[in-house]
């Protein structure tokens, strides 16, 4: 009798504790996207200088 009371409560526990691990690491997900659009969004116009002072320097060092 004892037995199936036992079973039901741990496995109601691995349920509740699997679904606190899912809800983290679903946040933490959300969390690192959101960084890292927020990254691309501050480094996006270092790297469109940057291409352009490269092409520049390439038209320079070209011989006419």
């Amino acid at each position: 009798m004892l037995l199936p009371v036992v079973w039901t409560v741990v496995a109601l526990l691995a349920v509740v504790v699997l679904g606190s691990l899912a809800y983290g690491v679903a946040g933490a997900a959300g969390r690192l996207r959101r960084e890292v659009a927020a990254f691309e969004r501050e480094v996006r116009p270092l790297l469109t200088e940057a291409q352009a002072t490269a092409a520049r320097a390439a038209q320079v060092q070209q011989p006419s």
